[in-house]
């Protein structure tokens, strides 16, 4: 558990991000490695409902995680997805026992797989709309704190008042365009995070990071960078290799 101090800065940075000039998918990002800092956790991801009712994998805080929740979606399957159905917290899913994954066997093997032992997921919704939800990952057994469970939902809470905040709400639906940019956005980052992977021969993540740092301080929206890197009009031995 972070320190108090450490909590309230990372709100704060959440609230910040409440700018005309919102990159859902770093913000998003950010929430997934915050978690892992402040949460005694060591992974998490972000699912979003796209324009067609159907949970989408926006952001996680490494690319194992990420596989993992595309798993789960493919198989519509895990805590994460009977969290957003149902809009309760799925705490303390020991991923070991046949009981508590009886429902979905197949998701708890690949977990285990990838070596976490006990996960939890977090309804991002405000008031009674339901928009997603934020999914933990532990790689030893053992049940999540009170403290920290409430602090995984306040962060969520916030998340989703930030990404709400971005879009145009009418009678209570969320605005379509936006999230669809974004799941288009997810697709070229996902390219250009190949396309260094390959050439400086670096995993994912370090691709993503390289990505992320030289963006965030000429304040570029990541999609635009990534269509640069995959177009071949940005020379990436600008970018610095993570």
């Amino acid at each position: 558990m972070a320190s108090q101090q450490r909590t309230l800065e990372i709100l704060v940075e959440a609230v910040d991000s409440l700018i005309d000039d919102f990159d859902l998918i770093d913000f998003l990002h950010r929430l997934t490695v915050r978690c892992v800092e402040l949460l005694d956790i060591d992974a998490a991801g972000v699912m979003l409902i796209d324009p067609y009712g159907e949970l989408q994998v926006i952001a996680a805080s490494d690319e194992h995680t990420r596989l993992l929740e595309l798993f789960a979606l493919q198989h519509a399957q895990g805590p994460c997805v009977e969290c957003y159905r149902s809009g309760r917290a799925q705490l303390d899913i020991d991923l070991e026992s046949a009981e508590a994954t009886a429902e979905f066997g197949p998701f708890a093997a690949r977990a285990r797989m990838a070596g976490f032992r006990t996960t939890h997921a977090v309804p991002m919704r405000l008031r009674h709309q339901i928009i997603g939800a934020l999914n933990l990952f532990h790689s030893r057994s053992g049940k999540v704190s009170e403290l920290d469970a409430r602090l995984a939902q306040a962060l969520a809470d916030v998340a989703t008042i930030a990404i709400l905040q971005q879009r145009t709400i009418e009678q209570g639906n969320i605005d379509k365009a936006q999230l669809q940019a974004a799941l288009h956005s997810r697709v070229v980052i996902e390219q250009a995070k190949g396309v260094l992977a390959e050439r400086w021969q670096v995993s994912l993540d370090e691709a993503f990071e390289s990505l992320r740092s030289y963006a965030r301080p000429r304040q570029m929206r990541l999609a635009d960078l990534a269509r640069q890197v995959v177009q071949g009009s940005l020379d990436t031995s600008e970018l610095e290799r993570h």
